[in-house]
C-alpha cells in the first residue's frame, strides 16, 4: 500500500511557541501544536461541539475546547474528559529544513 505524500503545511517560523495555530492545509483544517521541541497536528474542529481548537488553551499536551471545555491529549487525539468521548483524528509530522510537512 502506498502512503500517501508529505504535504507542506507551515514555515517553522510561523510555528508558536507552546501554543497552537490553525492552518488551512489540502483542504483541511488543521491544528499545529508546539510543545517543547515537538510538533502535532490534528484536526481542528472539536469532535464534541463544532469549535476551532485553535481558539481554545493549549496545556502541554492538552488543548482545551474553547467552547465547553472538553480536553484532548495533542499526541494522539485521545479524550480526557467530558463533554468530549470521540478522538480527534492526529496526523503524522516532520520537520525538514525550515518547513512543517504533514501526511494525511
Amino acid at each position: 500500500m502506498n502512503e500517501s505524500p508529505w504535504v507542506d503545511a507551515m514555515s517553522t517560523a510561523d510555528l508558536p511557541t507552546d501554543d497552537v495555530v490553525g492552518v488551512a492545509v489540502a483542504g483541511k483544517d488543521v491544528a499545529i501544536y508546539a510543545v517543547g521541541d515537538s510538533v502535532y497536528a490534528t484536526d481542528n474542529v472539536c469532535t464534541h461541539g463544532q469549535a476551532r481548537l485553535c481558539d481554545g488553551f493549549l496545556d502541554g499536551h492538552e488543548i482545551e475546547c474553547p467552547l465547553h471545555q472538553g480536553k484532548f491529549d495533542v499526541r494522539d487525539g485521545k479524550p480526557l474528559c467530558s463533554p468530549v468521548s470521540d478522538p480527534l483524528r492526529t496526523y503524522p509530522v516532520k520537520i525538514e529544513g525550515q518547513r512543517v510537512y504533514l501526511r494525511f
